[in-house]
């Protein structure tokens, strides 16, 4: 098959190969995206490339989906990032430091100052196109993904010891356009809000279930968020992963110390 011909196919060729490696839909998908950025790069030409530097300065939604076809999910975290770090109309340094952290250790000698222009792109403008990002970030990842990504983002508002009732609004927003369950994100939100009956909500369950009604949503949730699930991705999800399951196992044995149950 020619290049013309394979132009605008590789994202589907390299899917297949992908899942006949690694006989996994990770591996799927990994090769989705891949063949999806070499798609993309042949439709970029030098003057396209001009012309999102200049939308970058007018509408955010073009900008936004101009550059998602040259670099893709990047963009799709970087704007995300950018709409926690504005929500209480302040940008801080230690809200910088973070998000700047963890793309240095998600993308290495890759994350360069151009990331950092893009970012600032998306603090400086009017309004960030939240539901057709977040439309594109649901249907490119899975589940413990993108609850891995809200984790993320409780960590940008944490950053400087404070979550802002405006900052946790906008990250329930950016959940629930995730699909992200409510549960997950009641059990996100007070690993960082900590109050009386956080341990029983971080197990998502009531305060008058019973030891082995505790037990048993304690087991489920070891499993579903045991950090070997997200083996596959960046250190920085790694370490977010063993964060989560770290407060699901404080919260179990705060819980067992103060009911005095084994």
């Amino acid at each position: 098959m020619g290049y013309n011909r394979m132009k605008g196919y590789y994202k589907f060729v390299f899917a297949l190969v992908g899942y006949l490696v690694t006989k996994s839909l990770y591996g799927a998908l990994a090769g989705f995206i891949l063949g999806y950025l070499l798609d993309s790069a042949e439709e970029v030409t030098d003057e396209t490339r001009q012309r999102f530097q200049r939308s970058a300065r007018g509408d955010t939604f073009s900008y936004y989906q101009q550059r998602t076809a040259v670099d893709d999910f990047t963009h799709m975290l970087m704007a995300l990032s950018a709409a926690v770090m504005t929500a209480d109309g302040k940008v801080l340094k230690s809200e910088l430091d973070y998000v700047k952290s963890f793309f240095r250790q998600q993308f290495g000698p890759q994350f360069d100052a151009g990331h950092l222009q893009t970012l600032k792109s998306f603090v400086n403008a009017e309004k960030i196109p939240l539901a057709q990002i977040c439309l594109d970030v649901k249907m490119r990842t899975q589940p413990q993904v993108r609850v891995q990504l809200l984790h993320y983002l409780f960590g940008i508002a944490h950053s400087d010891g404070v979550v802002s009732v405006k900052e946790v609004k906008i990250i329930e927003e950016i959940s629930i356009m995730l699909g992200i369950s409510n549960a997950d994100f009641l059990r996100l939100k007070h690993m960082f809000f900590r109050d009386t009956d956080s341990d029983y909500k971080i197990l998502g369950i009531a305060e008058a279930a019973s030891n082995e009604e505790i037990k048993k949503a304690y087991r489920k949730l070891a499993i579903e968020y045991h950090p070997d699930k997200v083996a596959h991705m960046g250190e920085e999800y790694q370490k977010g992963a063993k964060e989560k399951f770290q407060a699901i196992q404080d919260a179990y044995e705060n819980i067992k110390k103060v009911r005095e149950f084994a």
